[in-house]
């Protein structure tokens, strides 16, 4: 593809970083890609995401850009105040910033553009978030996402700028119920993966996917957005594949605590990032907050954290009087 004078900053190279740093170079664009410890430029592969070679328009580096057209923030949200504050301190005014995590920081309960607000004030911010494993986006697979910002005419502009004939984006002013999807859906995957796990069967899975749109729904409601965005591919989207896809970090996950291993080997034996564990209290102490009901995402955080057995999860949630959909 034909370069053009565009400059796209990636920051952050695990999987999704790469693999949106790979997307981003189809769509002609100069990339940057930083990453704390950054390898010779020579090297064209990255350990977060063996067996992709990067396109050679992008330059891994260790220096944040003091210039781009957009920076994509592709760091966990535990870590997105601390990057998203050293980020601003080279950044220029005025050049947008689209976050690319999913969850809520700990122990604020803040979703990752309410961080921005606090780390990078002033400053024209967006967030993208979809049904996508990096992996396939890498390959250059079709995929699509949702690109939100409460300037409806930046959304679409940045949207229009990483659009490609493999990655395609729809633009949206709804920031709120995409973040609290985003966030969301790593909570109710590993629920997902519980009940499949545990042997209760795909039914189950259905059903506890589905009630926990309503809940998100009310949650996003009480935080300004519409439920109907959850039908498009931030909410619904993102919870298909999340929810069913062994790819899923969070889904995985929770199969191997319904197949009774513990959350803490689990943890131990793994190098990845599942962000739904420590979004879970953090999504439960928001709930509380907004006086917004959420059993599942309730009863899945009492299961990470051993106050419930899964026995007696599954009685909590089918033993409650039966009411109106």
């Amino acid at each position: 593809m034909t370069m053009t004078g565009r400059h796209i900053a990636v920051i952050g190279a695990g999987a999704w970083g790469t693999a949106l740093a790979c997307a981003a170079a189809r769509t002609g664009a100069r990339v940057t890609l930083w990453m704390r410890s950054p390898v010779t430029p020579e090297v064209r592969e990255l350990p977060r995401l063996p067996g992709i070679r990067l396109p050679d328009t992008v330059h891994v580096t260790g220096e944040f850009p003091t210039q781009a057209d957009m920076v994509l923030l592709v760091v966990p949200v535990q870590t997105a105040r601390q990057v998203s504050a050293a980020l601003e301190r080279s950044l220029p005014p005025g050049i947008p910033v689209i976050t690319c995590c999913k969850g809520l920081e700990k122990g604020t309960s803040l979703l990752p553009l309410d961080v921005l607000a606090e780390t990078m004030p002033g400053r024209p911010t967006a967030v993208l978030s979809g049904p996508n494993f990096a992996i396939e986006v890498a390959q250059g697979l079709p995929a699509a996402a949702t690109l939100a910002s409460a300037d409806l005419s930046l959304a679409q502009h940045l949207a229009s700028q990483l659009n490609s004939s493999s990655f395609r984006l729809y633009a949206s002013q709804d920031t709120a119920a995409v973040q609290l999807a985003g966030a969301a859906k790593n909570v109710v995957a590993l629920g997902a993966g519980i009940v499949i796990g545990a042997g209760l069967g795909e039914n189950g899975r259905a059903a506890l996917i589905t009630r926990a749109v309503a809940e998100i729904a009310r949650l996003a409601e009480a935080l300004g957005g519409r439920a109907s965005t959850l039908a498009g591919l931030s909410g619904v989207g993102d919870l298909i594949l999340t929810c069913t896809g062994r790819g899923s970090r969070n889904y995985s996950l929770g199969v191997e605590l319904g197949e009774g291993r513990s959350l803490a080997d689990i943890l131990a034996s793994r190098t990845t990032v599942a962000e739904g564990v420590l979004t879970a209290p953090a999504l439960v102490a928001l709930a509380h907050r907004l006086n917004v009901q959420v059993p599942i995402i309730e009863t899945v955080t009492h299961l990470l954290s051993e106050k419930l057995t899964i026995d007696e999860a599954r009685s909590l949630l089918l033993d409650r009087p039966p009411t109106v959909e």
